[in-house]
């Protein structure tokens, strides 16, 4: 139905314009006279991918207009619900600077797939970039994932950070030990907000709820546990620095992971050679007198498990919720990039009363009308241009899976504008006027479907501020849609 849809709307229906001679490289101006002066291009998820996309578009093209469209009321994605709440990203000054602009309109509140479907914005635009990113966690898929004591780091992140969908999730942190199933930086920054002192945090932004939480927990160590070794890890070396020095926690690395590392780390590139050198140093060195000093008298810990894959989560005497990990001991096969880990065939049992997995972020199909590869958790995509979609395109964890940080994410999303600007400029766009949000906010309005524009936005904006001002903290952030869209007299 989709393909017809489209064909009727546009691709084959409106005349193309020639493009342009060999060698010749005409500039958009001059194209504008011969095509559609006003490009309408709509951006689905208003995360990095989606303003990276918006601000490239702007940039490049003197008359595109780009209206974004967020689920949530609030914008800025996994700036605002991923980022640590100790590690602010300033990005959100350019992503506002980019909302400003009178060729680009936020639209929150809107979810794309329930309150509108893809056909429908593709009638309404000449372009749609999918850019929602990547919503889910990969499950397990190992015995006992579904006891009590098990959650995904992704909603203890967005727990912390005040996503709405995570708010009521009250993790139980009643317990000495908690053990996370992975080894990247979502998995350090899990760690190091449970270990951290609460005094530290009252500073930020971290959600009330969670900060009472957090003050009364009883956490005092920590395990990540991984299936290969140090050369593996999938964190970056500031935020194993930052663990190894953070206030009242001691690092615990066993030696004997690290034998023999000397000599393989010599041909890998820098980054993985200096992250590695502190790992070694850490587990084998002995400390200097101050440091020696200030891990004898802290009072939490938290550890590399290498060489581990979980099996099960073991329940308690009673059955009622997780009492631990059952760990296969694994070693390391193959080379370079090919290096896997295969099992020996011994275990081991870890005791815990809290599990977090964080072996990856996935995401969802969006709308029947898009191809999705379930398998790798992606659109199927040529460059950001979606598989036999002409028209569509995606950005961001969608279109590449979830790697890479936010610069990563500023490339790969410019480098999706491009393509859209090419298709344009060759006149493999609908070349006539298309209605843009206008079409779009006669559905919703029908549908009974309030958006929420930057402007209101921004009136949420100045009360998370001035609620976050009597405590000491950047903001408090407001955690209940319904309380947001009351507050805004929607």
């Amino acid at each position: 139905m989709a393909s017809r849809c489209w064909r009727w709307w546009g691709w084959s229906a409106w005349p193309r314009t020639r493009p342009p001679p060999a060698g010749s490289t005409p500039s958009f101006r001059h194209h504008l006279s011969t095509q559609e002066k006003t490009p309408q291009i709509c951006v689905v998820g208003s995360g990095p991918a989606g303003f990276y996309t918006a601000q490239h578009l702007l940039k490049q093209h003197p008359q595109a207009h780009v209206d974004i469209y967020e689920k949530q009321p609030v914008p800025f994605g996994l700036v605002r619900f991923g980022v640590a709440p100790d590690h602010p990203e300033n990005v959100i000054n350019t992503f506002t600077q980019t909302a400003h602009s009178g060729r680009c309109a936020f639209w929150g509140n809107v979810e794309v797939g329930r309150d509108v479907t893809v056909p429908e914005l593709r009638e309404a635009y000449h372009a749609v970039v999918l850019s929602y990113g990547a919503e889910d966690h990969r499950a397990l898929e190992i015995p006992g994932e579904e006891l009590p004591g098990v959650c995904s780091a992704r909603a203890f992140v967005g727990w912390y950070n005040g996503l709405p969908e995570n708010r009521e999730l009250e993790p139980d942190l009643s317990y000495d030990t908690a053990v996370i199933l992975g080894q990247g930086n979502v998995a350090l920054d899990v760690a190091r907000i449970l270990l951290t002192p609460p005094e530290h945090l009252e500073r930020t932004d971290i959600t009330k709820a969670a900060l009472g939480v957090l003050r009364q927990s009883r956490v005092k160590t920590v395990w990540l546990v991984g299936r290969r070794g140090p050369l593996q890890v999938a964190f970056t070396i500031k935020e194993l620095r930052e663990m190894i020095q953070l206030p009242g926690a001691r690092p615990i690395l066993d030696p004997a992971d690290f034998l023999g590392l000397q000599d393989k780390i010599k041909e890998v590139p820098r980054p993985r050679k200096r992250l590695t050198e502190l790992l070694l140093r850490t587990a084998t060195e002995k400390p200097g007198p101050e440091e020696a000093a200030r891990r004898a008298s802290a009072s939490r810990a938290w550890g590399l498990r290498f060489f581990r894959s979980p099996q099960q989560v073991l329940p308690s005497p009673d059955g009622r919720r997780a009492a631990g990990v059952r760990l296969a001991v694994t070693r390391l096969e193959g080379v370079g990039e090919a290096t896997r880990a295969v099992p020996t065939g011994d275990m081991e049992d870890l005791p815990c009363g809290l599990v977090l997995s964080s072996v990856g972020y996935k995401s969802r199909p969006v709308d029947p009308s898009v191809p999705f590869d379930s398998k790798l958790g992606v659109i199927p995509n040529v460059e950001g241009r979606v598989m036999d979609v002409p028209g569509l395109y995606c950005s961001g964890w969608v279109k590449r899976g979830p790697t890479g940080v936010i610069a990563t994410t500023m490339t790969d999303s410019f480098l999706t504008g491009q393509m859209l600007l090419q298709d344009l400029k060759a006149g493999l766009l609908p070349s006539g006027p298309r209605p843009g949000y206008a079409a779009i906010q006669a559905l919703l309005s029908s549908r009974g479907v309030r958006p929420v524009s930057f402007s209101d936005w921004e009136k949420l904006d100045a009360e998370e501020v001035a609620r976050g001002q009597g405590t000491g903290k950047p903001r408090e952030k407001l955690v209940d849609p319904q309380e947001m869209l009351r507050l805004l007299g929607h």
